[in-house]
Formats: C-alpha cells, sequence, structure tokens
C-alpha cells in the first residue's frame, strides 16, 4: 500500500525535498538543537522523510527557537528567533503549499510578501499611476 495514500495529509515527497534545496540555498545559522545544514545533510534522506512523514500525518509540532540578540542600530538589542534546520524545512513546505493556493486570487497590484514581487515593484506601479493620471488631466 501507498503510504501517501494512508496518510490525512497529501504532502508529496519532492516538496519536502524542494523545499530543503531552498532551505540550504539560504544558508543560515543552526537552531536550539545544534544542528547545522551540514549536520542535517549527513542523514538527508532520514531527516527529510522525518519531516514528510509527521507533516503527512499532522503530528509535526515545531521545536522552541534558538534566540539570538541582534543589536539595533539606535542602541539595545532585539531578539531574533532561529528555528532548527528542519524546521526551516517545514516552513518551506508550508509556504509552498499556502502560495499555490492563494497566488492565484490576489490582485495584479497587491505587493505584500508576494513571491518575485517587493517594495520597490509596488512604488514603481505607483509612480506610473501618478504619472498616467497626470498626462490624462
Amino acid at each position: 500500500m501507498d503510504a501517501t495514500k494512508t496518510k490525512p495529509f497529501n504532502i508529496d515527497k519532492k516538496l519536502v525535498y524542494d523545499a530543503y534545496k531552498a532551505v540550504k540555498a539560504n544558508a543560515g545559522a543552526a537552531g536550539v538543537d545544534g544542528q547545522s545544514l551540514e549536520m542535517f545533510d549527513e542523514d538527508l534522506m532520514r531527516n527529510l522523510y522525518k519531516i514528510w512523514n509527521r507533516m503527512s500525518s499532522g503530528s509535526y509540532f515545531p521545536p522552541p527557537v534558538r534566540a539570538v540578540p541582534i543589536p539595533k542600530k539606535s542602541g539595545g538589542q532585539r531578539i531574533l528567533g532561529v528555528p532548527t534546520v528542519a524546521d526551516r524545512v517545514a516552513q518551506m513546505v508550508v509556504k509552498k503549499i499556502v502560495e499555490r493556493e492563494v497566488e492565484p486570487i490576489f490582485l495584479p497590484d497587491s505587493y505584500g510578501y508576494r513571491p518575485s514581487k517587493s517594495a520597490l515593484d509596488a512604488h514603481r506601479r505607483n509612480a506610473q499611476a501618478v504619472l498616467a493620471v497626470r498626462l490624462c488631466a
């Protein structure tokens, strides 16, 4: 029997691997478990299987994040939470699934938190709209 048919959530194993590749490309520090990307790679298939199995069965729970103090320009510090490598992969899986579902319903002029769109793109679009209004006036 195919394991993907017996799980309550249909998560493709390739999606988990693609998510891992995206996390690896972003690099990043080890989380609270101390496991670096290099350490994660040492048993890659087992680590990815554990993520897939837990997510597709609905038993995935994220571990705590490592708190890292970051100095502020204005003085003082802020705390940055660093998730584990495995949790970053799981977060990327969710991101890819959610984006695939919601991206088609956004308006073309929506720019916040969208793939391949930025605040600079929004500014350019607004500048074009203002110029068009002025030329028509």
